[in-house]
């Protein structure tokens, strides 16, 4: 009955202004209608060349901070400090004895790379006051065995007596194998459920990297002696 004064035109935008607010609420209620986002994946991170794992919802809820780090973890870092500084030892060879142009340039590559990379372990023990490598660890041990890749006195004094070509490929191969050995040492942090912590995991992963990135321009330099 309220419509019989309108006008035909009236009456016609009141239903379009009648059907619009329907259409609105029925949008608003199959927006509620739509089932939530799935909740995000955790992935739990694995060795080298393997690949991570989901986690369950009730690991999930079992998990309160971030990863704590090991005590594995603290002597990978300690340790890996060790094996950087007598790769400057090395390095420092170099100017009196080689007599290639590639090997400097190299050398000076690797030595910038180490040396940040102990900066930043250091400056992680320096976080969780930890101790920074001293006793034992400055004679290159782990699990009382010299550390892998590590070179033994009469070794260093081999590349010592060396020069020319025969300095330079000694010092290759000598440098191929130390890097291996910082490699082994990366796997087998992560081989032992380690490095979960996502600082000390990016650190092993980026100086396990680097190294390889390394041994690969040797082993090139190396066949073209």
């Amino acid at each position: 009955m309220g419509y019989r004064w309108m006008s035909d035109s009236a009456r016609a935008l009141t239903w379009i202004v009648i059907l619009g607010l329907a259409a609105a609420a029925t949008a608003c209620s199959s927006d509620e209608d739509e089932p939530e986002p799935d909740s995000p994946r955790v992935v739990q991170l694995g060795g080298p060349g393997e690949t991570g794992r989901e986690l369950s919802e009730d690991e999930i809820a079992e998990l309160d901070d971030e990863p704590s780090y090991t005590a594995a973890d603290v002597a990978f870092v300690q340790n890996m400090i060790t094996h950087h500084e007598q790769a400057f030892e090395m390095i420092a060879l170099i100017d009196q004895r080689s007599r290639s142009r590639d090997l400097p340039k190299l050398a000076e590559r690797m030595e910038i790379s180490q040396r940040d990379e102990i900066k930043l372990l250091e400056g992680w023990l320096t976080q969780r006051d930890e101790q920074l490598p001293g006793g034992q660890h400055q004679h290159g041990t782990h699990h009382n065995q010299l550390m892998p890749g590590m070179m033994i006195d009469a070794e260093m004094e081999q590349l010592a007596g060396a020069s020319g070509p025969a300095f330079d490929r000694l010092f290759l191969q000598y440098m191929i194998r130390h890097h291996q050995g910082a490699v082994i040492m990366v796997e087998e942090l992560l081989a032992g459920g380690n490095a979960q912590e996502p600082n000390v995991f990016q650190l092993a992963q980026h100086i396990e990297s680097d190294q390889q990135v390394e041994i690969a321009r040797m082993r090139q330099m190396l066949t073209q002696l």
